[in-house]
């Protein structure tokens, strides 16, 4: 991976879309929710005040309309600080 985010931020690759709910349903395309759940892929070294808790491999929860989406080698990631990430599941 070439993208090192810098101080507290870091780089998050989106679970998949849920495709079908638990009764079997097939959810179309317009109706999906934005995933809130993801993989940390890369993280910043911290700053002087806050120290990185979360790393590389984390599964994490963040809020709805947290961090900046980017696309890098035809793949979507979200950029966050470590502050809009809720928990490590």
């Amino acid at each position: 991976m070439n993208i090192k985010p810098l101080a507290d931020r870091v780089l998050i690759k989106p679970a998949a879309a849920e495709e079908k709910t638990v009764g079997g349903i097939i959810i179309p395309d317009s109706a999906k929710e934005k995933p809130l759940k993801g993989e940390v892929v890369a993280a910043g070294n911290g700053t002087k005040d806050e120290e990185m808790v979360v790393k590389p491999g984390d599964n994490v929860l963040y809020g709805k309309y947290a961090g900046t989406e980017i696309e890098f080698d035809g793949e979507q990631y979200l950029i966050m600080r470590q502050s809009d990430i809720l928990a490590i599941i």
